[in-house]
């Protein structure tokens, strides 16, 4: 009983050695893994985050009235060009009754003002011819005559005086009614004309609208809006994430939506020291001025994206950055690089700017060595059909 245990045994020892043996030997059949290998190029490579925005323009100039009234005329429409001194709008002056009373009032108080003043100037110069007669006679002194003369020039000044008073109601009183008056010039105008040179983006009044002087109280309304169109901005929000990255001079592309297959060139030279919450992020606006737009018309708003260049390196050596491993202990970037068939050695390597798919080697191979993909993709196994 005890031997045929032992045979039993003995056989299952020798089975399971067998089929190791078969195992090892299958093994062995079997192609060992072939790696593939990449070359570096010349790659220009870009570090970017993007902005959106709008384009706008650097300056716009709101032409308001100096005066209040009703619009009796529009002279443009949008899209115009116009030149510094143009007629824009004509406007006609609805009277404030109550104010024209005052102006009324205040005309016919300066009248009598005046006429009061005139007689009293009559009997004062009156009173001076006669004591003046004296005087040349010397019957009356020096004192008494000085007193009287004196007396006589206040008389005078006093005329003077009432009549400018007189003038300046009158005056006032033709503003409120007509909007101007005789001698002031430009100072009181009807006619609204434009102050700088550009194209008319917006003209939002049209004939019969009420406008409303500019005023320490009031911003007054806004007949036209004029702008250079040729000295645009890029106006944007990076969210707080980006912000910390950039600054004021960095490169930006512009893309404008509606218009294909161009991009502008611009600069960073605002970033806002203050953020604004929206949607739940922080956003901080950022400014752009374009270079070199003369030869297209781009429409002021339209939206536009701004990729903010962080980083450039043009034509440099670099690879794809799947192809760089890290030491375990060291942390530090190396390549394998082929030396013969299927055999590699280590090449520790300096590398620069990347973008995530190529990175720039400053240091360590050439243009000529070919590198490891180490962790390449193995296919499906393949079995033979029999």
């Amino acid at each position: 009983m005890k031997r045929t245990k032992t045979v039993i045994i003995l056989i299952t020892i020798v089975v399971v050695f067998v089929v190791a043996l078969g195992y090892l030997w299958q093994k062995n059949q079997e192609d060992p893994i072939k790696y593939t290998t990449d070359g570096p190029s010349n790659e220009t490579i870009v570090v970017n985050t993007v902005a959106t925005g709008s384009i706008v323009p650097e300056e716009e100039v709101l032409i308001k009235p100096n005066i209040s009234g009703v619009i009796e005329e529009v002279y443009i429409e949008a899209g115009e060009y116009v030149q510094a001194g143009d007629l824009i709008a004509k406007i006609r002056v609805i009277p404030n009754v109550s104010s024209l009373a005052s102006a009324q009032n205040s005309i016919a108080l300066n009248e009598t003002a005046l006429q009061t003043a005139e007689i009293n100037y009559k009997t004062q110069k009156a009173i001076y011819d006669r004591q003046k007669s004296l005087f040349d006679k010397g019957v009356i002194s020096a004192n008494d005559f000085d007193g009287i003369n004196n007396t006589y020039l206040q008389a005078k000044q006093s005329v003077e005086q009432a009549r400018i008073n007189l003038t300046q109601s009158k005056q006032n009183y033709d503003i409120i009614k007509t909007g101007t008056t005789q001698g002031l010039g430009n100072i009181a105008q009807t006619q609204v004309r434009a102050t700088v040179s550009g194209m008319v983006l917006d003209v939002p009044v049209k004939a019969g609208n009420q406008v409303i002087e500019a005023n320490n109280f009031n911003e007054g309304t806004s007949i036209a809006s004029l702008a250079d169109i040729k000295k645009m901005i890029f106006e944007g929000k990076v969210d707080e994430s980006e912000v910390g990255k950039i600054k004021e001079g960095l490169p930006l592309e512009i893309t404008v939506g509606a218009i294909e297959n161009q991009k502008f060139e611009a600069v960073l030279d605002y970033i806002a020291p203050k953020g604004v919450e929206e949607n739940g992020a922080i956003q901080f606006e950022i400014k752009g001025t374009l270079k070199q737009i003369d030869s297209t018309f781009i429409r002021a708003g339209l939206s536009a994206n701004a990729s903010i260049i962080l980083e450039k390196a043009e034509e440099v050596l670099a690879i794809k950055e799947a192809l760089v491993q890290y030491d375990p202990e060291t942390k530090k970037p190396f390549v394998e690089i082929e030396i013969s068939d299927q055999k590699y050695e280590k090449r520790d390597v300096e590398l620069g700017v990347s973008n995530g798919i190529y990175v720039e080697v400053k240091s360590g191979i050439t243009k000529d060595d070919k590198i490891k993909v180490w962790n390449q993709v193995q296919g499906p196994p393949q079995f033979s059909r029999g």
